[in-house]
Parts: C-alpha cells; sequence; structure tokens
C-alpha cells in the first residue's frame, strides 16, 4: 500500500488527526464511528446546483435576503489565519469557497477545522455571501441546530502537488481515482484573494468533462436510433466460436460444463441471427475483447457500437453513419466542428471514395506509370502494377523522389509478403490500401494529410470482407464501407451476406486461411450457417468504435484517455525494481 516510508509515516500522522477527531467528536457526544466515519450527511444543495443557482447574485442582494446552504465535498484548498480561515471545496467537478471564524462556530468546531487536511470530505452549513474580492462564498454558521461542520472521511494519503496536479501520465491511468478529483479543469483561485500571496494554480486538462462527454456520447447514440425504431438488445459475451470479426480472441474455461470458451470479439452473428427472428432494426453498445497489441488506438478491451437494419444495404448505411455522426457531435458539443490531435475537422462534410479511387489518388502524382481501374480487375493485370511500381525503389539514391522510394517499397512488400506468399489477390490490395494511406500520414507528398476530414472508403476486395455481399457485377468485390476521421477508422459496415451456401464457402476459405497460420481467421459458425438456412433479409450492418468517437469528440490523444481503466502492464514495486538494478549491475 505504501509506496515510500515517508507516506508510511504520513499515512500514521494522519491516522493521529483522525483519533483527535474521534476524541472531538466524543465531546459532541458522538460514538467513534460517527465522529470518523459517518455514514451520511443531509446536504440543501451541490456544489453545481448552488454555482447554477446563485453566481449571479451580487453582495447586496445576499445581504439583504440571506440564503441557507448546507453542502458537502472534498478538501482541495485550505488555510488558517489565527481565528479565522478558507478553504475549497470540490463536488461534481467544480469548486466552491468556504470560511470559518472561530466566534461563529465556536473553540471545538475551530479545533476540528485545524485538524484538517487536503482530501479530507466535510460538509458545512452556513449563508452565502460574498468576500472583498468579490468570491461567492458560504459563511460557515450553525443553522437549525445541526453543526456547522461536520467531518466525513479523512483522506489517509497526501494529495499530488497542488500546483501540478497528477502529471505523471501512466500514474494518471493506475490511479484514475485521483486524476478525476484532481485534473477536473475547475477554477482554483487562490484560497481567498484577500488573504493569500500564493501564485495562481495553473491550469489542469479537465479529465472528468472526458467521461462526461463519453456518457452524454452514449445517451445521444441511444437517443438516435430509438428514435429510428432500433431495438437495443444484449448478446453473450462468452461464446464458443469466435467469430464476427478478424481477431485473436481471449480464451476462458467453463468448469461446470468442461467447456472452453472465447470472450466475444464482435456480436455480430448473434445480432443478425436476431434480423433472422424478425427483429429488422436492433442495435448493440457492448464490450469486445481482442487479444492484440497496445496502442493509443488500441486497447484489448474497449467498447463498440454495432446496429443492423433488415431491407437496407451498404449506401443506406452510409448516409445513417453521417447522419449519426452529426447528430452526436451536435448533441455533445453544440457544433460539427471538432478539434483533434492539432487539427480542426468540420464533421458535415464526407468525402466518398471507393478503394481503387483512394488508391489512384494517393498515387505519386509524378510517377511514370498511374494506375488505372482495370489495374485491379484480375490479379495479372494487378501484378504487373505492383512489378512497375517496385522499380521506384532506390534506397541508395537519397535525392531520389522520397514519395517514388516510398512508393517503390510498399510495392515491394506486397509483391514479396501477400501476393507471393500465396494470398489471395484482394488481400494485398487492401494491404497496398492500408500502406498508401500511412505514406501520406507521414508527410510523403507535401499535402494535408488523407483521412482527417470525414471520409468513407467503399468496395472492399473478398478476400478481407468474409461476411459481406458480393457487388452483383464484380464477384472479387463486395459492399462494404469503413469510415475515417482524424486519420483513423471509425465505423467499418457492409450489405450483410445471407446466401447460407456462399456463406459456408466463405468460411471454409477461412478456415484454410488459418491453416496457413492466420491466428485472426474467421472459424466455421455451423448454427449461424443454419440461421441463414431460415432466411436472413437483405441486411446491412454496421461497428462503430465508442472510444475511438470519444477521442474525436475530446481531443483526446490516447485510447486510454476515454478508457476510466485501461489495461496496463503490472506495476514494479521500488523495492523489486532496486533488487532487479542491483543483480544486472552485479552481473
Amino acid at each position: 500500500m505504501y509506496e515510500s516510508e515517508f507516506e508510511k509515516n504520513l499515512y500514521q500522522q494522519r491516522r493521529d488527526k483522525l483519533q483527535l477527531i474521534a476524541a472531538l467528536g466524543q465531546l459532541e457526544g458522538l460514538s467513534h464511528a460517527e465522529a470518523t466515519y459517518p455514514n451520511h450527511y443531509a446536504a440543501s444543495h451541490t456544489i453545481p446546483e448552488i454555482r447554477a443557482g446563485y453566481d449571479l447574485l451580487t453582495a447586496e442582494q445576499l445581504d439583504t435576503d440571506p440564503i441557507l446552504v448546507s453542502i458537502a465535498g472534498r478538501i482541495m484548498a485550505i488555510r488558517v489565519q489565527g481565528k479565522a480561515g478558507f478553504a475549497q471545496l470540490q463536488q461534481g467537478g467544480q469548486r466552491f469557497q468556504i470560511y470559518v471564524r472561530k466566534d461563529d462556530v465556536g473553540e471545538n468546531t475551530f479545533a476540528l477545522y485545524k485538524l484538517l487536511d487536503l482530501g479530507d470530505h466535510i460538509g458545512v452549513r452556513g449563508h452565502l455571501f460574498r468576500t472583498r474580492t468579490g468570491e461567492l462564498t458560504v459563511h460557515v454558521g450553525s443553522f437549525d441546530n445541526l453543526p456547522a461542520l461536520t467531518f466525513l472521511t479523512k483522506a489517509m494519503l497526501a494529495l499530488p502537488d497542488k500546483y501540478h496536479g497528477l502529471e505523471d501520465t501512466e500514474l494518471r491511468y493506475r490511479q484514475r481515482y485521483v486524476d478525476l478529483f484532481m485534473n477536473t479543469g475547475a477554477a482554483k483561485p487562490a484560497t481567498s484573494g484577500e488573504t493569500s500571496n500564493e501564485p495562481a494554480e495553473p491550469e489542469t486538462p479537465n479529465v472528468r468533462e472526458v467521461f462526461v462527454k463519453r456518457a452524454a456520447i452514449l445517451r445521444a447514440i441511444r437517443k438516435f436510433f430509438d428514435h429510428r425504431g432500433y431495438l437495443e438488445v444484449e448478446t453473450p459475451m462468452m461464446h464458443q466460436i469466435a467469430g464476427g470479426a478478424a481477431a485473436q480472441p481471449f480464451t476462458t474455461h467453463h468448469n461446470a460444463l468442461d467447456l472452453d470458451l472465447f470472450l466475444r470479439i464482435a456480436p455480430e452473428l448473434y445480432l443478425k441471427r436476431l434480423v433472422v427472428g424478425g427483429m429488422d432494426r436492433v442495435y448493440e453498445i457492448n464490450r469486445n475483447f481482442r487479444n492484440e497489441g497496445i496502442s493509443t488506438r488500441h486497447n484489448p478491451e474497449f467498447t463498440m457500437l454495432e446496429f443492423y437494419q433488415a431491407y437496407a444495404n451498404y449506401h443506406d448505411l452510409m448516409t445513417l453513419s453521417e447522419e449519426l455522426v452529426i447528430c452526436v457531435a451536435k448533441e455533445v458539443n453544440g457544433s460539427t466542428i471538432t478539434h483533434f490531435n492539432g487539427h480542426e475537422i468540420d464533421l458535415s462534410n464526407w468525402t466518398r471514395l471507393s478503394m481503387r479511387e483512394a488508391i489512384m489518388k494517393w498515387w505519386p502524382p509524378n510517377a511514370p506509370i498511374q494506375p488505372t481501374e482495370d489495374d485491379f480487375s484480375s490479379e495479372q493485370k494487378f501484378r504487373a502494377l505492383i512489378n512497375e511500381g517496385e522499380k521506384f525503389a532506390d534506397p541508395e539514391k537519397s535525392s531520389f523522389d522520397r514519395a517514388l522510394n516510398r512508393l517503390g517499397a510498399d510495392c515491394h512488400f506486397v509483391r514479396e509478403f501477400v501476393l507471393d506468399k500465396g494470398a489471395p489477390y484482394g488481400k494485398a490490395i487492401s494491404d497496398l490500401f492500408e500502406l498508401r494511406a500511412e505514406a501520406l500520414r507521414g508527410g510523403e507528398m507535401g499535402i494535408e494529410e488523407p483521412l482527417i476530414q470525414p471520409t468513407i472508403i467503399y468496395d472492399f476486395p473478398l478476400a478481407v470482407s468474409p461476411l459481406s455481399k458480393i457487388k452483383p457485377d464484380e464477384p472479387d468485390w463486395v459492399e462494404r464501407f469503413e469510415f475515417y476521421i482524424g486519420g483513423f477508422e471509425v465505423g467499418n459496415a457492409f450489405s450483410e451476406l445471407n446466401d447460407p451456401d456462399d456463406q459456408r464457402t466463405r468460411f471454409e476459405q477461412q478456415m484454410a486461411e488459418k491453416a496457413r497460420g492466420d491466428d485472426e481467421a474467421h472459424q466455421m459458425d455451423e448454427d449461424y450457417v443454419r440461421a441463414l438456412g431460415y432466411g436472413l433479409p437483405p441486411t446491412a450492418g454496421e461497428g462503430i468504435g465508442i472510444d475511438r468517437l470519444t477521442m474525436l469528440l475530446t481531443d483526446s490523444k490516447s485510447i486510454r484517455d476515454v478508457i476510466l481503466f485501461p489495461l496496463l502492464r503490472p506495476q514494479v514495486k521500488q523495492a523489486e525494481a532496486a533488487e532487479t538494478k542491483h543483480g544486472e549491475s552485479a552481473e
């Protein structure tokens, strides 16, 4: 529990203070438990309610018609000077000043006030007034025969330095409970302008507001779909077959049934079973679990929105996706303009490109060859394009055009590590798209980064879309789209495959990929194929990353900033770290 001997000693000092507080409480007729850890406090207002209700009242109005209040909160600043003191209480992400004077509260209560520490929770009663500097403040004093100041909880551990807050990024994630009350973005004036000479505290990030907005995003999504006749449902989180996405699952075991299970990587196949059952419009806000790497955009446990609409196709969902993002942005931020990672993004202005169009658009304009739609029509033609592009790689010539060098390297990768390994050429096309997008994100061509403004990329190769419906006139391509904002994928959708025989063939192809060593390839799901045998109407479905959407609407650079308790490596204790370091030096 203790991270240092200093922290251990401080804990003991505060425990001693708690005993002194108990002794003062016993003088007032309270038991030890009532004096140290009471089980409730009857407040008349929350701090946000007082701010909303009385911030505009003048000193004269408050003096003419006194307003009695009782509030509770955590002490974030405290000062004692002689027989009076000021403190700042925090509740609901906002702070409020209190003024305590010995002559008003009595000797025992003022003795209690002097035993308080930063982080303690207290409740106070009194009337509102304004200080000489105009700060709205509670002048603490008893009324209705109730105590003026009530001790509620002692903070046994010290708060971080009040002038620097909780700045260590990893520590903020590990101790989110501290991060939430230290980094609220709350205005933190010095405790009473007329008595303090300390510098004003710097602004802190509003961590609390990020999670308040996250909750608002979820409310707005539910409102959007409920208004359109969708039904919110819940599907299993433990699956016998890991399906619905290309991902490596986590495994677990059910003892009573002696059954190996997978944690859900996607709810897709269950939601489509519901559409077979006649639930034409369904959605689920769900937790998924994927045994993959951790990055600023990936966490093994994450939240997705998935929704399915019968008698619709992927074009319908393109329009619906645009409407959803615009609606949520307006509901949460009051505007379709958001700022993310230094970019101003207009969420009302969307671009639509097919994957082939995107590759052609992002091909270096000074390249001797330029791809056409026909170059993607067969593996032979695509391989010829790749072979020509590979010739542009010339790492020995540093002056050689950087964009052409990168294009040649991309083509080399696609040929050697995708095509020549026997993968379907559709996968090679998809990989080339990813490589070209990454090249431009690195500033290859000196133009605006792609996929920053809202962009829909549609028509994907069949090889990377085992659950999508084939385009009627192009058997190697499917009716699928992904939409990107801020440089990364936010949503993935397609017209659903509803031919049971075709679906079985796709599963068999995926099993062949798994046999070739692809750990993320889809497994055979016989029951899902059987469900399709009862008839899935024409249906379109989509998944949207809630965490990523929250990042965009709160200008959060990492997915860990929008997940309350992200997965982290176990923390190495200082003693263990010291022993490891000593052992390494001895070697």
